[in-house]
């Protein structure tokens, strides 16, 4: 423990601690309040305005007593809750709960208090949104607040979070009343206001008016030198400064011998300087100003446990003074727009402009991943390359490009995932307007590349998979691929549908790109048509056009193989023309043509330039046109609604987990009257079983149950073998004494003859439904049929909450085995709405109790009439930290 730990009060919470963007792009920090708080907090009384006073106080309250600054900046963390807000070593904002009754009151009191110096930053929000949710946490249902009328501030603070607030004016007083349980509107509300911050924050850093690189060398190569000529070679528009041991003259250029020295403002700051001077560097950035850190010196976490301690504390000194990091280890960023024109990056060229902004968390592989980009001429909104990603992810990235008009579509080349639930939130947010298109393999294939952030992860490979899906993100295998859709997406409309044309003129050409689209989902409704090897370019014309205006079609493929009477060009030419005047994308492939990307480009009726793709082989083309079908299919659907099941009570399952927890703190597995009150309050029903250990009991429970009966094993060794472990249909205490001899003595050898007598449910599908928390990604629900088949065959669906009735359809649909809940050979099929209900219950339920470690709901016994959940087991433990904790933090 160390020293600042040891003096923190007894229940302190440290998993409150946030860091987080604040309006303007910069950071600052939000903790619990404590009692070394004091003097600070009475700084901040100090130096707010007499109407600041009037409006928090209700009264002229120029000074703070000692009373009242005990009462706080004491706090139990339970009843009294209190959060600060620093930047840098200044308190900003305060904020309260006080609890009106009990423990178990669901109503607090709620105030703030905004540093006059600070308006107009977004704090208040920010505090809201925090002290909401650990109010939820806490059992706390609603907020109230005496505000006087003219602190409009205040008023908007609650009335723009997107709750619903009731007011009424009572004695000269606002009295606001306000549930903090989410709604849509909130989740909406506190979703837009983090990515307009994160978003102000990346193009603070990508759009500098001045850089200074710290590092630089007189030894060429070397690669402060390389970074800062990159930088003046790119015609970067702001200013540049070098810094180098002696301000020296280099490549003609003079230098400076600090920071301290330079006569301007400095907003990036590249540091080029070897690990262990990195720290002492970033501070002197932070005393001059620096708005954002590149570093792309290495020797961090990636060198090993002393590296990674460099790596943390980099990380804490920048966010303390409200600066963002890339790197460490990073290869650079770039910025094509011509209004900025910024290469601080390793790359010995400026990329060419486009529309495809691209983030690496490779440094090593900068260079090749830009080659290849250039090779494919796909030109560049921006690029950034991580490193060890201490700090600026992917989700950073993505939230400046959500409204980034120069960027149309989205690379990401990830080694790790540092906070999954926050990725599929954001990405399913940006996929909704852009493509976005992601390389990485699966999470636990090899581990996680030393120097990255990443909580290890227990999930199946197939969890990653689904949440990408979930998302709407286009998952590829390799960089080449990620080329290959890019190109198709920025250059071309998406497609309507599934329905492709193939034209060519090799017979064997055609073949195998109609089977390449066969096989990969797509439906040739047109074709394949191939015309004579001597075909002209009018009669390829013809044949496009054809194509093209058949309503049948929503794709074309063309492929082509030149002979000698036919200019290949020109029917590029044609290609391009043709494809240009009608509103359906279209892939090619030109076998041993040269310069065919220059020739495969024409205006569309509205003037917009307009490229026709154009690859190796067939099948990299059909392979990237399915990946943009099925990512228009996803872009067209139906959205659906988080799910929102009636009767939950929430804070009733909170009181039974903190019970266990109270009872076992190392967790356990719930008894059968702890499980069915969990489960009844989500509304669940757990069909009514008896644990029987002989023929009498076995009678007397289902005497009590009402026959018919089964008695069945629940032996895991027989779980899955109903014709050894299970007697159905039992009407007798006769055959229920007589199916207890038997099974007994059948399963003895076995050690399984564990026996329990339930009512006979209607005949159905089993299904098995349940949920994990991962240290990872948080809840994992998943869904199979049941049966050992299914497990041996790994047929199960994943999905990450929150879900919505979209995700439910989709996750009840995802298994091979679903056509059986349709009705099958004449079977009737299942109640779909009463299965979409239970998985919804579950989802919610995951997603509202991290100490749930694991649940499992098998067999659900699905029919016609509804369902049963003939079984069910909880594990409860304490719950570590979820990356995504439902308000703004960097992590």
């Amino acid at each position: 423990m160390s020293e600042a730990e040891a003096q923190l009060p007894a229940g302190y919470p440290s998993a409150w601690e946030a860091d987080v963007v604040l309006r303007d792009g910069s950071v600052a920090q939000v903790r619990p309040i404590t009692p070394a708080d004091t003097e600070a907090l009475q700084r901040f009384h100090g130096s707010q305005s007499e109407e600041s006073i009037y409006l928090r106080f209700f009264a002229p309250l120029r000074e703070l007593s000692d009373r009242d600054a005990k009462r706080f900046t004491h706090v139990d963390y339970r009843q009294r809750v209190a959060l600060v807000m620093f930047i840098g070593d200044a308190l900003v904002g305060i904020a309260r709960y006080d609890r009106l009754g009990g423990p178990t009151d669901g109503t607090a009191e709620v105030a703030f208090n905004v540093s006059d110096a600070f308006q107009g930053r977004g704090i208040g929000s920010v505090l809201l949104e925090h002290l909401a949710a650990i109010g939820q946490e806490a059992g706390v249902e609603r907020f109230v607040a005496d505000v006087l009328p003219q602190n409009r501030k205040m008023l908007s603070v609650f009335r723009d979070a997107g709750y619903e607030v009731k007011h009424r004016f009572d004695d000269g007083v606002v009295a606001l009343r306000f549930d903090i349980r989410p709604t849509e509107q909130s989740e909406q509300v506190r979703a837009d206001r983090e990515q307009r911050a994160e978003s102000v924050s990346v193009k603070a850093l990508l759009s500098p008016q001045s850089v200074a690189v710290i590092g630089v060398s007189t030894r060429d190569p070397s690669v402060g030198r390389t970074v800062l000529r990159n930088l003046r070679d790119s015609g970067f528009t702001g200013d540049v400064y070098g810094i180098s041991r002696e301000g020296e003259e280099i490549d003609g250029h003079p230098t400076y011998a600090s920071l301290a020295d330079l006569p301007g403002p400095v907003d990036l700051a590249v540091l080029a300087v070897p690990a262990d001077s990195v720290l002492d560097v970033v501070r002197r950035c932070a005393a001059r100003g620096v708005k954002s850190l590149l570093v792309v010196s290495a020797g961090f976490a990636e060198a090993g446990p002393e590296g990674v301690r460099l790596q943390t504390r980099l990380l804490r000194v920048a966010r303390t003074h409200g600066m963002r990091v890339v790197g460490p280890n990073s290869f650079g960023v770039i910025n094509t727009a011509p209004e900025v024109s910024l290469n601080a990056s390793l790359a010995p060229g400026m990329p060419g402009p486009g529309s495809l902004g691209l983030f690496a968390q490779s440094g090593a592989l900068g260079i090749a991943i830009l080659e290849l980009l250039g090779n494919r001429r796909l030109g560049l909104s921006a690029f950034v390359s991580a490193g060890n990603r201490v700090d600026v992810s992917g989700n950073d990235l993505m939230q400046h490009w959500f409204d980034d008009e120069r960027t149309n579509a989205v690379g990401l080349y990830l080694e790790s995932m540092g906070n999954p639930r926050k990725f599929s939130r954001i990405a399913r947010r940006l996929a909704a307007r852009k493509p976005v298109i992601v390389v990485k393999s699966d999470l636990t294939a090899f581990g996680t590349p030393r120097g990255h952030r990443v909580r290890n992860t227990k999930a199946r490979p197939q969890a990653f998979r689904s949440m990408l899906r979930q998302a709407g993100v286009i998952r590829v295998d390799s960089a080449h691929q990620m080329f290959d859709v890019a190109q198709l997406v920025v250059n071309q409309p998406l497609p309507a549908g599934d329905r492709v044309a193939v034209v060519g003129n090799a017979d064997a050409l055609g073949v195998l790109a109609a089977d390449a689209a066969a096989s990969r989902g797509l439906d040739v409704t047109h074709g394949p048509v191939s015309l004579q090897p001597e075909a002209s370019a009018g009669e390829f014309e013809d044949a496009l056009t054809a194509a093209f205006e058949d309503p049948d079609v929503d794709s074309v493929i063309a492929c082509f193989i030149p002979p000698l009477a036919t200019d290949g060009l020109e029917v590029a030419r044609v290609l391009a023309r043709t494809s240009a005047q009608h509103r359906k994308p279209c892939v090619s492939t030109f076998l041993g043509i040269h310069g065919v990307p220059d020739a495969l480009s024409a205006l569309t009726p509205d003037g917009v330039e307009q490229t026709v793709p154009s690859y190796s082989m067939p099948e990299d083309a059909v392979r990237a046109l399915a990946a943009a079908t099925r990512y228009g299919e996803w872009r067209q659907r139906d959205r659906g609604h988080l799910v929102a099941p009636e009767g939950i009570d929430r804070s009733r399952a909170e009181e039974i987990v903190r019970g266990v927890l109270e009872e076992s703190p190392q967790g356990r597995r719930l008894r059968g009257d702890e499980l069915d009150a969990l489960l009844g309050c989500y509304g669940i029903s757990l069909w009514p079983v008896r644990a029987v250990a002989d023929p009498d009991e076995a009678v007397a429970a289902a005497r009590e149950l009402g026959y018919p009966v089964v008695l069945k094993s629940v032996s895991p060794l027989v779980r899955h073998q109903p014709v050894t472990a299970v007697r159905a249909d039992l009407g007798s205490d006769a055959s229920v004494r007589e199916a207890f001899a038997a099974l007994d003595a059948r399963l003895a050898p076995l050690h399984a003859n564990r026996f329990v007598v339930q009512r006979m449910a209607t005949p159905g599908i089993a299904c098995v439904l349940g949920t994990s928390e991962d240290p990872l990604f948080g809840p994992v629900v998943r869904f199979s049929l049941g049966g050992a088949p299914t497990e041996l065959l790994d047929d199960i669906g994943y999905r990450i909450p929150p879900l919505s009735t979209v995700d439910v359809r989709d996750l009840i649909g995802s298994v091979k085995a679903a056509p059986l809940l349709n009705g099958h050979r004449g079977a009737a099929p299942v109640d779909r709405a009463a299965l979409e209900d239970l998985v919804a219950r579950v989802s919610v339920l995951a997603d509202q109790l991290p100490q749930v470690v694991d649940l499992e709901l098998n067999p659900v016994n699905c029919h016609r009439d509804g369902l049963e959940v003939l079984g069910a087991s909880v594990s409860i433990a304490p719950p570590e930290r979820r990356a995504d904790t439902g308000r703004r933090s960097l992590t």
